[in-house]
């Protein structure tokens, strides 16, 4: 399986301006430029690419969970997972510099033990965890069964 993505840019890096579209049409055209990654932190003017590894993250994890709740018979009632991708200055540029997955998850009939164990599992093998395995990843986690 392959997926792509396409971004276009156009100007200098401060100025300038581009798009981001997926063949799916999920996000066709998503404006993104350096105010909507460094300024406009409630992300109402576009996107930016952190916010489309956050978004990544928490899905490809949620399933990955999903997939470990079910080797064991049980099905998750809700998986709601929030990933924040922090971007800090580093030399001359900049560096994601960790990612936190907080997660809330009810899975009837299921313990609190349990359940942490399969999430820290998920969370070392999701194929988005496993790419971005250089940063360092904080899970945590509230748990109803």
């Amino acid at each position: 399986m392959k997926r792509k993505a396409t971004a276009v840019w156009k100007g200098t890096g401060l100025e300038g301006s581009g798009t981001l579209s997926a063949p799916s049409g999920f996000f066709d055209n998503s404006p993104y430029s350096f105010k909507t990654r460094f300024e406009n932190e409630d992300g109402t003017q576009g996107t930016n690419p952190e916010e489309m590894i956050a978004a990544a993250h928490a899905g490809c994890f949620n399933m990955a969970l999903s997939f470990q709740i079910a080797g064991k018979e049980f099905a998750a009632e809700e998986l709601h997972t929030t990933a924040t991708v922090s971007l800090d200055k580093d030399g001359e540029g900049f560096s994601i510099t960790g990612i936190v997955l907080d997660l809330k998850g009810k899975v009837p009939g299921m313990d609190e033990a349990l359940f942490t164990e399969l999430a820290e599992v998920a969370k070392k093998n999701c194929p988005i965890s496993k790419a971005l395995s250089s940063v360092p990843i904080e899970l945590k986690i509230s748990f109803s069964s």
